[in-house]
C-alpha cells in the first residue's frame, strides 16, 4: 500500500533543481516510510534504477565500492549484479540504509562529478553520525528530513483527502468549522493519535477492517526493532539510552514533564552522559526534544537553557503503545473505550506530544518556558510550546498552551502575557472544543488546526 506524501514533491524539486550537481539524503527514523516513497519516485520519474539496500547487500556490490578508480566498471557491477540497465541522466541510484556502510556516503564526491546519474541516500540516524568519524562527508550532498505521516497524510491515507483544505479555509476565516464536521475532524484526531504516522501502523489498521489490534502489533516490532537499534550504540551511555527511552511515557505522564539532568544524574552518572542520551534519541528522530528558554524572545537558541528538557516521542501512536502493555490492551477494548470517550487516560499526556509532532513536522523547533517564583517556591508560569513568526512590525512570539480537556484554567498564560506583552503577536490556546476567540484576543483551536500553525 502506497500512501500519498508530502515529501514527494520535495524530491521532485530536488531533481529539477540540482540536475545531478548534488546528491540528495533524506534523513528520518526508521520505519517512517523513506525507502518506500523513494523507490515510488524513482519508478516515476526515471527510466531506471537501482535501489542498494546497505542492511542486506550482496559482498560483491560492497566490494565494488573498494574500486572506484574504475566507474564504469563499478557501474557495471551494479548493472549486471541487479539485472538494470542504467541510462546516462536517465536513471536513479538510491543508497537505502546508508549509514550501514559509510563508505557508499564516502563515494558519493566522485559519483556525482561524473555526472552520469543522480543519487538519493536514505539513513535512518540511528548510526550515521557514529559512523562518519573516518570518511570525508561529501560537500555534493544535500539533506532533507523526514518524518512519520503528519496529520493531512493521515487524513490523505483514511480517505479524507479535503478534510484540511475545510480546516485550513476556517482558520484563516478565524471561524468555527460545522459541529458535524468538527465532530469528524475530533473523530480523525483521536484516530491519529492512537494509530499514530507510520505507514506499517496505517497499513494494518487499513488492512484488517480498521483493528486497533493489528494497528497495535505493528507499532510494538517498530518499538522493538529501536530497542535494538539502541543496542548497536557504540558509546558506553547505550544503556542510559536504552533505559531513557523506555521511560519517556512516564516523563511525560508527569505534571511537569521536564527533565532536570542534575536530578536524573543523582550520583548515577555525570549530567553531560544523560545530556548525550537525549541528544542521541533526538538525532536519531526517534523523539522530540523541547528545550526551555529562559528569556523568550527572538531567536530563542540564544536563550536556551540546557539543564532541563522535555522529550516527546517522534510518533504519538508509538507512545501509546509504550504506555500500555498488551494485556491492558485486552484485544482493542482499550482503544474502542477511549475513542468512545468512555475511559479516562492521560490524555494530556497524548495531546502534548502530538502537537510537538505536529510542530516538529512543520519546522518548528520546540521550545517551551517556566517561571521560578521565590516566594511561593514553585513555578507559577508554565508555557508548553514558543514558536516565532514576523509580520509587519517584525518577529514576535506565539505561546501555545496545550489542554486536553474541555475545563481548564489559563493563570500561566495570563501571566506569561502580562510579563513579555509587548513581545508577543498571538497566544494560542488547543483545547478539544471548537474555534473560538476569547475577550483577550487569544485564540482558542482545536487540535487538528495546529496544522495552520
Amino acid at each position: 500500500m502506497i500512501f500519498r506524501r508530502k515529501i514527494y514533491q520535495e524530491l521532485l524539486n530536488w531533481k529539477e533543481e540540482s540536475k545531478g550537481r548534488e546528491a540528495l539524503l533524506i534523513e528520518g527514523a526508521r520505519r517512517i516510510g523513506k525507502s518506500t516513497i523513494v523507490e515510488e519516485f524513482a519508478k516515476n520519474e526515471y527510466r531506471s534504477y537501482i535501489l542498494i539496500d546497505f542492511n542486506d547487500c550482496e559482498k560483491a556490490v560492497l566490494d565494488a565500492f573498494d574500486k572506484m578508480n574504475d566507474l564504469s566498471a563499478f557501474f557495471n557491477i551494479l548493472s549486471y549484479t541487479y539485472g538494470v540497465n542504467l541510462y546516462p541522466r536517465e536513471s536513479l541510484i538510491i543508497f537505502d540504509e546508508v549509514q550501514r556502510f559509510p563508505k557508499a556516503r564516502q563515494s558519493i564526491k566522485k559519483l556525482v562529478k561524473d555526472g552520469r546519474f543522480d543519487y538519493i541516500e536514505t539513513g535512518s540516524l540511528i548510526s550515521i553520525y557514529e559512523n562518519v568519524k573516518d570518511i570525508t562527508i561529501p560537500s555534493e550532498e544535500t539533506s532533507i528530513q523526514m518524518f512519520p505521516m503528519d496529520f493531512e497524510e493521515f487524513c490523505w491515507a483514511m480517505d479524507k483527502p479535503n478534510i484540511c483544505d475545510f480546516i485550513r479555509d476556517a482558520f484563516s476565516r478565524k471561524k468555527a468549522l460545522d459541529e458535524p464536521l468538527h465532530k469528524e475532524c475530533m473523530r480523525l484526531f483521536k484516530q491519529y493519535i492512537l494509530i499514530g504516522g507510520m505507514p506499517q501502523s496505517i497499513v494494518a489498521f487499513l488492512e484488517n477492517t480498521y483493528s486497533f489490534d493489528y494497528s497495535d502489533k505493528a507499532k510494538r516490532k517498530i518499538i522493538e526493532l529501536y530497542k535494538k537499534d539502541v543496542q548497536k550504540i557504540k558509546g558506553s551511555y547505550k544503556g542510559k539510552v536504552l533505559s531513557t527511552f523506555e521511560q519517556i511515557p512516564a516523563f511525560l505522564s508527569k505534571h511537569e514533564k521536564r527533565v532536570v539532568f542534575s536530578k536524573i544524574a543523582g550520583g548515577l552518572g555525570s549530567e553531560n552522559s544523560y545530556e548525550n542520551t537525549f541528544l542521541w534519541l533526538s538525532n536519531s528522530m526517534i523523539a522530540n526534544n523541547c528545550f526551555k528558554c529562559s528569556d523568550p524572545n527572538i531567536g530563542f537558541g540564544l536563550n536556551a537553557d540546557d539543564s532541563a528538557v522535555k522529550c516527546y516521542m517522534g510518533d504519538t501512536g508509538l507512545l501509546f503503545s509504550m504506555a500500555f502493555g498488551e494485556n491492558q490492551i485486552s484485544k482493542e477494548s482499550l482503544y474502542k473505550e477511549i475513542m468512545n470517550e468512555k475511559l479516562a487516560i492521560n490524555k494530556g499526556m497524548l495531546f502534548e506530544n502530538v502537537i510537538a509532532q505536529m510542530l516538529v513536522s512543520q519546522g518548528h523547533k520546540l521550545y517551551f518556558y517556566t517561571h521560578f517564583n521565590q516566594e511561593k517556591h514553585r513555578n507559577d508560569i508554565e508555557i508548553d510550546f514558543m514558536i516565532s513568526e514576523s509580520d509587519s512590525v517584525g518577529s514576535r512570539i506565539i505561546p501555545i498552551e496545550v489542554k486536553s480537556s474541555k475545563n481548564y484554567t489559563t493563570t500561566s498564560l495570563e501571566s506569561f502575557k502580562k510579563k513579555f506583552k509587548k513581545r508577543i503577536k498571538t497566544s494560542y490556546i488547543i483545547h478539544p472544543k471548537n474555534f473560538a476567540i476569547r475577550d483577550d484576543d487569544t485564540v482558542c483551536i482545536p487540535p487538528y488546526m495546529a496544522i495552520c500553525l
